[in-house]
């Protein structure tokens, strides 16, 4: 065996757990592809500097910590809908926007097993959106700092070193993101530690929900979602607040004589950011196909969905290894949540 291969035979095995930190980093499943691509390239050609003084997976992390800093520097962050303006009214209508730059999703078949040899375990709560969202307020190397800290539970010296700093400036760091953070998300948010993956109560939630989207039964919706729901359809720049907004809005879309009808509605199971998700597919009047729609990321608190997050990005279905249409004979899929 070469050098060559000797060396992909010895990284490969931390490509998923370095997937999770570059996404964590930058916000994008796209752009965590490509990073994770030149933590390699900039490992393989740095090898011989690499001389073991520290772990294999302590290296890569470093590399790919910085190249996620050196790709943030003067980029603006990725946003959700909630990030722009205040909660809209049920009937407002704005155009997409391809123009900023948006969070994505995560699919859970991309994340390391919680089993898997020699990985770091990715714990759900650092991994929902609300928490990417969070981060994404985090000036880069504050983020790179708390995440190396909080997240992956370095110590002060090992995160320093990561990032060419000094011990005392990246305590300091940790600091003020902590504090930045204790503004964005609720206290308990700051408690990770539950695995990643739905559980089977909240699966058993959207299997409801899927039926109920399935047969366009808004009556049957209005019972799973929770009073304070919040809706989101990026890159739509627009989110709807409260069971009453998102039922108009849907209505109007729902409705096969209305000017908004979308299509009938199917939906494939599949798993993004820790939480339940589909794929959802959309056949629109006369059309004799599903197609490629949104997918659906799925927050469930309690016995109802607190946050729907419909993420209109077809090249997420390529990630998600999910089809881009399916046929109008299929069944529903609605069974595969079993």
């Amino acid at each position: 065996m070469g050098e060559e291969s000797e060396f992909v035979e010895l990284v490969e095995r931390h490509r998923r757990e370095l997937r999770v930190h570059c996404y964590r980093m930058v916000g994008s499943y796209d752009e965590a592809e490509d990073l994770v691509q030149e933590t390699l390239l900039r490992a393989w050609k740095g090898r011989d500097a690499f001389a073991g003084r520290s772990s294999l997976r302590a290296w890569l992390y470093r590399i790919a910590t910085n190249a996620c800093l050196d790709t943030l520097r003067g980029r603006a962050r990725r946003v959700l809908p909630q990030d722009l303006a205040p909660a809209a009214h049920p009937h407002t209508d704005l155009p997409p926007r391809a123009d900023i730059p948006w969070l994505q999703p995560f699919p859970d078949a991309a994340a390391p097993a919680q089993t898997e040899p020699d990985s770091v375990a990715v714990t759900r709560e650092t991994m929902e959106l609300t928490f990417l969202a969070a981060i994404q307020h985090l000036p880069p190397r504050q983020r790179a700092a708390l995440i190396l800290r909080d997240v992956l539970g370095w110590s002060a010296k090992e995160a320093a070193s990561a990032l060419d700093a000094s011990v005392a400036s990246t305590n300091s760091a940790l600091q003020r993101a902590r504090a930045t953070l204790r503004e964005h998300l609720p206290e308990h948010r700051l408690e990770w530690t539950r695995p990643l993956g739905p559980t089977e109560e909240e699966l058993a939630v959207v299997r409801r929900y899927v039926e109920a989207v399935e047969r366009a039964d808004l009556d049957a919706l209005a019972d799973l979602l929770a009073e304070d729901i919040r809706a989101i359809m990026p890159p739509w720049p627009m989110w709807f607040a409260g069971r009453d907004a998102v039922l108009s809005t849907l209505r109007e879309s729902w409705d096969p004589e209305g000017p908004y009808y979308v299509g009938r509605l199917r939906m494939v199971p599949t798993a993004a950011n820790g939480m339940p998700a589909v794929g959802a597919y959309v056949c629109g009047p006369g059309d004799d196909t599903y197609r490629a729609f949104a997918i659906g990321v799925i927050r469930v608190a309690g016995e109802r969905i607190a946050e729907l997050s419909a993420f209109h990005d077809l090249g997420l279905f390529h990630a998600f290894e999910l089809p881009m249409t399916l046929p109008v004979a299929d069944v529903s899929t609605g069974d595969l949540y079993t």
